[in-house]
């Protein structure tokens, strides 16, 4: 099969009481990078320090005190609140510590991410978690498109961590994603797991039309209703996946939703894309087939 075990894709964060709150001071439809708020560069700066990293408003560089209010020091946990639906790829390839973001959030949310936990209390942007390699993120509203995706161009997404979206996500979720686990407890998108090369991607609501195109290896598991699969993927089975209960109940001492329907329930399994290697599965509850 290719899902691929949970175990060890997350640690407990376990950093110091302290934290770093930054306020954007006006909201702006003008895109911000702000990349470099991360633990990695707030965790042994102090307040003067952390006001000079630099961040691009537009493309004039400007320092981050200019645009956020800035409360706290030497902390690897940042709250970040305020209008920043443009605000874009904050914690940017951190490795350590966690990021709150109390509101909607722009693109590239984690992208490159290495370790570390970002929680967001709203909704966010295009692009979170792309090319994620480590670490948590959970979005307790809706996400865009090509969550845990790989950028135009390369090769490989995801290679590890876990992307938990408590609403609906948009296409190509998890696209060239190598390993690692995205749980999406509302709708998604077309070309879901599209040329996915291993890893889990688990959808609780509908998932939308051509899910798995060119899927080498991984699993896509739809616990609600799906589009018909393309015709390059052939019926092999019913089964109940025992790898299904792991991870399901990783999924609830998380605190994700879990019903004793979803773990003792049987699935209609099928194998592809064979127009690729065709080692991959997607498994459809067999209540909604």
């Amino acid at each position: 099969m290719g899902c691929v075990s949970c175990a060890g894709l997350v640690k407990e964060f376990s950093g110091a009481k302290d934290q770093v709150i930054l306020h954007l001071k006006e909201s702006s439809t003008i895109p911000i990078e702000a990349d470099s708020v991360t633990p990695d560069f707030l965790a042994e700066r102090d307040h003067a320090a952390i006001k000079a990293l630099p961040v691009f408003y537009g493309r004039r560089k400007v320092s981050l005190g200019d645009l956020f209010e800035v409360d706290g020091q030497r902390s690897d946990r940042i709250v970040v609140q305020g209008d920043l639906q443009h605000i874009k790829k904050i914690g940017q390839g951190m490795s350590r510590g966690r990021i709150e973001v109390r509101g909607d959030v722009g693109p590239h949310l984690g992208a490159y991410m290495q370790g570390g936990e970002i929680t967001v209390q709203g909704n966010a942007g295009d692009w979170a978690g792309a090319h994620m390699q480590g670490g948590r993120i959970w979005i307790h509203g809706n996400a865009g498109h090509h969550v845990g995706a790989a950028y135009p161009g390369e090769k490989r997404g995801v290679n590890r961590g876990v992307i938990i979206v408590n609403g609906n996500a948009g296409s190509e979720i998890g696209a060239i994603m190598r390993r690692g686990l995205i749980v999406v407890m509302g709708n998604v998108g077309e070309f879901a797991g599209a040329r996915m090369i291993a890893g889990s991607v688990f959808v609780f609501g509908h998932i939308g039309k051509r899910a798995g195109a060119g899927m080498k290896r991984g699993s896509i598991i739809a616990f609600g209703t799906s589009e018909s699969l393309l015709p390059t993927y052939r019926f092999e089975s019913v089964c109940q996946p025992v790898f299904l209960r792991f991870f399901l109940n990783r999924l609830q001492k998380w605190g994700v939703p879990v019903t004793p329907e979803m773990k003792e329930g049987s699935f209609r399994r099928y194998s592809g894309d064979i127009t690729s290697l065709g080692k991959g599965e997607i498994l459809i509850n067999e209540k909604h087939e």
